[in-house]
Formats: structure tokens, sequence, C-alpha cells
């Protein structure tokens, strides 16, 4: 099953990332437009970024992530607001993981299965 899912790692608490939003984007036609919306989980999890019946692909996406708010909440000052992840699906049948490692003064991320 085809989907685009995240997880987030706070990597200064050494826990998962819970009620970070995330907002998922496709390129088309020169332009990004939103195609789904997320909260990560208790778990730093986004497991339905896709809406219910929407198909991926081929094509370009971003997530963007509002870490701003959540280093708020947990008491730090955050240097990135958000972080933006743009990434290229070529084979829009497979699954894709696009996990987030965050701490306030950096961030890292990878393909994930």
């Amino acid at each position: 099953m085809s989907a685009i899912t995240t997880h987030v790692l706070d990597t200064a608490r050494g826990l998962p990332a819970a009620g970070v939003s995330v907002a998922l984007e496709q390129e088309k036609d020169g332009g990004w437009r939103e195609i789904g919306r997320g909260v990560t989980d208790p778990d730093g999890r986004a497991k339905a970024l896709l809406p219910a019946g929407a198909a991926l692909e081929r094509a370009t996406y971003r997530l963007t992530f509002a870490t701003g708010p959540y280093f708020v909440a947990q008491g730090a000052t955050a240097f990135h607001p958000e972080v933006v992840i743009v990434f290229r699906i070529d084979d829009p049948t497979r699954h894709h993981h696009v996990p987030l490692l965050v701490a306030p003064f950096g961030y890292t991320t990878y393909r994930g299965s």
C-alpha cells in the first residue's frame, strides 16, 4: 500500500516529539499544493498524512514540520521554527517513510522503511 508517513524524535530529550503539526504538499504546475495534514501522536508518528482514497503520484513532495511551537511547549528555544523536507517519489506503489530527528539547534532526516 502506498503512503507517506513520518516519525519525529526529539534527540535532545531522547523521546518522541508528540503534537508536531505536519503539512504534506505536492509540487504541481510550478507551485505547491497542500494534499494532507496531520499532527504527531504520543509516539511521534503521523501515519495518515494522505487523505483516504488519495493516490500517490510520481512527483516531488515536501513535508513542513512546525517545530517552533513544539519547542516552545517544551520550554526550549529553537533555532529552526520549522523544518522543510523536500523529496522525490519515483515509485508511487511503495510506502515512503520520512523520519525527522530534531533538537533545538539542528535536525537530520533520511529515507526510512
